[in-house]
C-alpha cells in the first residue's frame, strides 16, 4: 500500500497523458439573480478536441440557465506548471484537468481540490468503474475520469511492409531486430520528442515495468527508496537501445506533439516507423497528417518483453484523463462534470479524441484498429499502473524525466537516474 497523502488505487490504472493546458482563471463568480460563471481549462488546442468542449460546454449551459462556463484552451507541456502556480495562488479555474496518482494526491493534501465522492452519479461508477483508482485519495474520489489511455508502441503498418517486417516484435531483441530492418530501407525507426522530457522518459517507465516487479512499484511509492537493483537495469537496458541509434536525427530538440517536426507528426507523415506513447496518440496522429483525418496504416503493438525481468510481460502502464473542480468551485462544477459523462457525451468526446472513453457503455464506437487492439490487450491485463511520473509526484517524476534525458545526450548514466530520483525522494 502506499503511504496516507498517495492515492490508495494509483497502481491500478483507471487512469494520464494525455494532458494539460492553462492560462488565467477568473474563478467562479454569482451574478445577477443566482447566475453562475464557471472557469474551465483544457488541453485541446486544435481541431475536434477543442470543438468537442466547445459544443459540450454549449450543450451544458443551454441545459441550465443562468450557468456560463469559460473555456480556455491551454498547450498541453504548459499544463502543470501553470495549473500548479493558480492552485497555489488560490485563483485557481474552477474545472481543470487532473493527474491521478501522487501528482493528485499532493494537490488533496494542499486543500486545493473538491471531494466529489458524493456527488459522482451512481450510474457513472458502474460504468468506470475501476477508472476511478487513479482518481481516489483515502477512500475519496476527487476527479471524474474521461479517458482510459494505457500505452504502447504505435507503428506505420506501411514502412514495416516496406522494410520487409512480417510480424510485430513482441522481445527488446525482435526490436533490436526491426530497428536494423528499418534503418537498412532508409527508414526513421522510432520517433522520439526528447525536448519535453517526459516522451523520453516513457521509454524507461516501460523498462521499469519489465524489469521491476508490481509489488516493486507500489512500495516504492510508499517507501521513496529506488534503491532495487531493478531501477539500475532498467537504465542500462534503455541505454543499450540508445547505442543502436534507433531514434530520429535530433530528437532530442523535437517536440511530442506539435507541428509536422514533432514525433507524433513524423508517424503522421510516413516519416518515421514508431512511436512509445498513450492511447491519445491515434488522436494526436490524425491531426497531424495531411488531410487531419486518422492514419490509415496506424497500428499498435504492446512494449515488448526484456527477457529476465521481474515484471510480467502482460502488464500495462498509461494514464487515466480527468477533471476535477477547484475546492471554492461551485455545486455547478461536479453538475458539469456528471453531465459530460453521460453516454452520447463520452461517445462523442471517443470520436473527437481518436480514444478510448473511461465509459465501458460508450466504448462500442471504438471503431480505430489500433486502439481496438489497445482495448483487447488492456481488458487482459494482469495489472496496470500509471505513468511513473504521476505515481511517484512531481518532484521525483521531474528528476526521474530530467535524468532520462541527460543520459540520452550522453551527460548522465543509468546510475545517475537512480541517484537522481533517490535524491528527490529524500527532499520530501
Amino acid at each position: 500500500m502506499m503511504r496516507k497523502t498517495r492515492a490508495a488505487g494509483a497502481i491500478a490504472l483507471g487512469a494520464t497523458v494525455a494532458l494539460l493546458a492553462a492560462g488565467c482563471s477568473g474563478g467562479s463568480e454569482g451574478g445577477d439573480g443566482g447566475d453562475v460563471t464557471m472557469t474551465f481549462w483544457h488541453n485541446s488546442t486544435t481541431g475536434p478536441g477543442k470543438a468537442y468542449w466547445e459544443d459540450t460546454v454549449a450543450a451544458f449551459e443551454e441545459a441550465n440557465p443562468g450557468v456560463t462556463i469559460e473555456v480556455q484552451s491551454i498547450q498541453n507541456e504548459d499544463m502543470d506548471g501553470k495549473l500548479q502556480t493558480a492552485l497555489n495562488s488560490g485563483d485557481a479555474p474552477d474545472i481543470f484537468m487532473a493527474r491521478g496518482g501522487g501528482k493528485l494526491a499532493d494537490v488533496v493534501e494542499a486543500g486545493q481540490i473538491m471531494d466529489l465522492t458524493d456527488t459522482v452519479d451512481e450510474a457513472t461508477k458502474e460504468n468506470v468503474g475501476a477508472g476511478f483508482d487513479a482518481f481516489t485519495v483515502d477512500g475519496k474520489i476527487y476527479g471524474m475520469p474521461t479517458a482510459v489511455l494505457p500505452g504502447g508502441i504505435f507503428y506505420s503498418q506501411d514502412l514495416f511492409d516496406e522494410a520487409g517486417i512480417t510480424e510485430t516484435p513482441t522481445t527488446i531483441d525482435e526490436l533490436d531486430d526491426a530497428v536494423a530492418d528499418l534503418k537498412a530501407a532508409d527508414i526513421s525507426p522510432i520517433a522520439l520528442g526528447g525536448k519535453d522530457a517526459w516522451p523520453a522518459a516513457h521509454w524507461y517507465y516501460f523498462f521499469a515495468l519489465r524489469e521491476c516487479s508490481q509489488e516493486t512499484l507500489e512500495s516504492a511509492a510508499a517507501s521513496r527508496s529506488f534503491d532495487d537493483p531493478c531501477w539500475l537495469a532498467a537504465g542500462e537496458k534503455l541505454q543499450a537501445l540508445a547505442e543502436t541509434e534507433p531514434f530520429q536525427k535530433g530528437y532530442l530538440t523535437a517536440t511530442a506533439q506539435q507541428g509536422a517536426g514533432s514525433s507524433a507528426g513524423l508517424i503522421a507523415n510516413h516519416k518515421a516507423a514508431m512511436e512509445l506513447m498513450g492511447a491519445w496518440n491515434p488522436g494526436v496522429i490524425a491531426g497531424l497528417t495531411p488531410d487531419e483525418k486518422p492514419l490509415e496504416d496506424l497500428n499498435w503493438f504492446p512494449f515488448p518483453d526484456t527477457g529476465d525481468g521481474q515484471g510480467d510481460p502482460a502488464a500495462f502502464m498509461g494514464g487515466v484523463d480527468g477533471y476535477s473542480c477547484f475546492v471554492e468551485a461551485p455545486p455547478e462544477c461536479a453538475e458539469f462534470l456528471n453531465f459530460f459523462m453521460q453516454k452520447e457525451h463520452q461517445e462523442a468526446y471517443a470520436e473527437a479524441f481518436v480514444t478510448l472513453p473511461a465509459s465501458k457503455e460508450a466504448q462500442g464506437v471504438v471503431t480505430e484498429p489500433a486502439l481496438k487492439s489497445i482495448l483487447e490487450a488492456y481488458n487482459e491485463a494482469p495489472y496496470v499502473s500509471v505513468w511513473l511520473d504521476t505515481l511517484y509526484g512531481q518532484n521525483v517524476g521531474n528528476a526521474l524525466n530530467a535524468g532520462v534525458v541527460e543520459m540520452l545526450a550522453g551527460d548522465g548514466t543509468p546510475q545517475t537516474i537512480v541517484d537522481a530520483v533517490n535524491a528527490a525522494a529524500a527532499m520530501e
